[in-house]
């Protein structure tokens, strides 16, 4: 199976190489400029299906043609090596059948690396794609695995990939640190405009890291990226992170129409437009598209439709929804578009819509959100609070940007 993705994996590349000119090159694609972080040292990869250079190689593979490196253990996000595992879903530790080399589950009964699991790794390596938003738990695992390597006195190296939804647009509120979690470990805004290899260089330079400990970081940067690219404009091909997120398009709503999975509508899980459409049994599709189409919500634009999730909420029942059209990503603030629309929604039926309040708190980074829309409040003042806060943000991420 594995192999058979591969030769489909290649094929794809070299297509995307064929038309797109593949001006970008990631970190992956870098290892041989910077063998003196790796040379004579035993290697752990924490990475997924995403890590693999411009040729289709995985990073596995790359690493062990390299003279004086050895590969001792593998360690897996959420979704698992392949990136099949469900959102949420426990992922098992297992013995790679490919590689024959321990993979240790970060998403199982850890989180976070023991002391055990890194005994026979001299260089913790991160690499796995990113979609530049907080929520997305890859840049929690990052984070925790950073933690640990300061802890156990390992170097940390990040093979840097681009942020697939720009490195221009920062959207949403900063994080309240009492809503810490593993969907949001540090106070950065939901859309943080940052590669991983940037936000690693944040959480170590702040000291965010648990008990302030500092890891003895390296980012091996891209070459070619810049800030205002989105993916489909990198020349690389898009492998999809985790099971919903297919596409560049499901990436860049992503930021806002997550928030779904903090009430009781479907935000599509289980068909194949996931985030792109949302519903539930008991809403008017005509009504809703209506009302959502008269927000004028910058760059969306949405039509009736019905859907029949297969897995997630409602599973195996008819929804009754919208389907989102993105017009213009560059105007779309998407965060702010998935709050307006859940406002919207709370609106139209009251009496059917429910919260999963802990979870939609989480999401947001703060309670605050919830409370306004619960009171009936206008969300213009904490929207331009928010505002505030990013610029604030940008400011401070200045120091650790590795591109312009």
């Amino acid at each position: 199976m594995m192999r058979f993705f591969e030769a489909v994996w290649l094929l794809v590349t070299a297509l995307c190489v064929s038309v797109c000119g593949a001006a970008v090159r990631t970190g992956l694609d870098g290892v041989d400029v910077h063998r003196g972080l790796f040379a004579g040292k035993r290697i752990g990869i924490i990475a997924n299906h995403t890590a693999r250079d411009v040729q289709g190689r995985h990073i596995v593979d790359v690493f062990q043609a390299m003279d004086d490196v050895t590969v001792t253990a593998l360690f897996s996000p959420e979704h698992g090596l392949y990136g099949t595992e469900g959102a949420g879903d426990t992922v098992d530790s297992m013995t790679d059948p490919i590689y024959g080399l321990s993979v240790r589950s970060l998403y199982g009964q850890t989180r976070k690396p023991t002391a055990e699991m890194l005994r026979d790794v001299d260089v913790l390596v991160f690499d796995i794609q990113d979609i530049g938003a907080r929520f997305y738990t890859y840049i929690s695992t990052m984070s925790l695995a950073m933690e640990a390597a300061a802890e156990c006195g390992k170097r940390f190296v990040v093979l840097d990939r681009p942020n697939p939804i720009t490195g221009l647009h920062v959207e949403g509120p900063v994080l309240e640190s009492e809503f810490s979690s593993f969907v949001g470990l540090h106070p950065i805004p939901v859309r943080h405009g940052m590669t991983v290899g940037e936000l690693a260089r944040m959480f170590n330079g702040r000291r965010w890291l648990a008990d302030g400990v500092q890891a003895e970081l390296a980012v091996v940067p891209m070459q070619g990226w810049q800030r205002g690219l989105w993916f489909d404009q990198t020349g690389l091909a898009f492998i999809k992170p985790s099971p919903n997120i297919p596409d560049v398009a499901t990436a860049t709503v992503y930021p806002g129409l997550c928030l779904f999975e903090g009430t009781n509508l479907s935000e599509g899980r289980g068909t194949p437009r996931p985030f792109l459409q949302f519903g539930a049994p008991w809403l008017d599709p005509e009504t809703l598209a209506r009302r959502l189409n008269s927000l004028n919500l910058s760059g969306l634009r949405f039509a009736p439709m019905s859907f029949t999730p297969s897995a997630s909420k409602h599973q195996g029942t008819e929804c009754h929804g919208v389907r989102l059209t993105v017009t213009d990503r560059e105007k779309l603030d998407a965060f702010w578009s998935g709050v307006a629309i859940v406002n919207e929604v709370h609106r139209l039926d009251p009496t059917h819509f429910e919260w999963r309040a802990s979870h939609f708190d989480r999401l947001c980074g703060t309670a605050a959100i919830r409370a306004a829309i619960v009171a009936g409040e206008s969300l213009v003042t904490l929207r331009d609070r928010c505002a505030a806060e990013c610029r604030g943000f940008e400011k401070a991420r200045q120091a650790y940007l590795l591109y312009r």
